[in-house]
């Protein structure tokens, strides 16, 4: 059992988070064989090894990859508890031509598929796939190219942005 002392006159000690400065640097993934993981990301997403640690990689973009071996000693878990395959979030990534890039993927033995290529209500194409521990990966069109295939089409800026469910100046940017 652990005993706090008490301390006097604490009602006017209030902790202030914004004295202290949080840096996002990134995301971190547990993978199975970083090896593979490494291949992947290299040879499907064009993503490049910044730093090499062995049990810890990270690539261009700010996604690191730990070894399970590792990763279960830093949380303090057993290999069973760490669950690959949620489905409960994904890495997002854009490129400008999807139909290419999906042309890419199907010639690959070791894409699984969460989706094919799929176009959401606002207009943009995107396709979803595992890499090899299961995380969901989502490549979509560029939001650019979405807004210039709108307008190519025929529609003006306020039909464009009325169709895509944004301000008519996140349409204008693009152009």
């Amino acid at each position: 059992m652990i005993r706090l002392k008490a301390v006097k006159h604490c009602t006017n000690y209030r902790l202030n988070f914004h004295a202290f400065v949080v840096k996002y640097l990134g995301v971190l993934l547990s993978v199975r064989d970083i090896d593979v993981s490494k291949r992947f990301y290299s040879e499907v997403l064009g993503l490049n090894v910044v730093s090499d640690l062995g049990a810890n990689v990270t690539l261009t973009g700010g996604i690191s990859l730990q070894t399970i071996d590792t990763w279960k000693v830093f949380i303090q878990k057993s290999e069973s508890e760490v669950i690959f395959g949620g489905n409960a979030g994904e890495l997002y990534f854009e490129v400008e031509d999807i139909e290419g890039f999906c042309k890419l993927l199907s010639g690959r033995g070791d894409v699984f598929y969460v989706h094919a290529l799929h176009e959401h209500p606002w207009g943009q194409r995107v396709v979803r796939f595992y890499d090899p521990d299961r995380h969901i990966i989502e490549v979509g069109e560029d939001m650019g190219v979405v807004v210039k295939r709108f307008i190519a089409s025929g529609l003006s800026v306020g039909a464009t942005a009325a169709r895509m469910g944004v301000p008519t100046a996140y349409v204008e940017q693009y152009l």
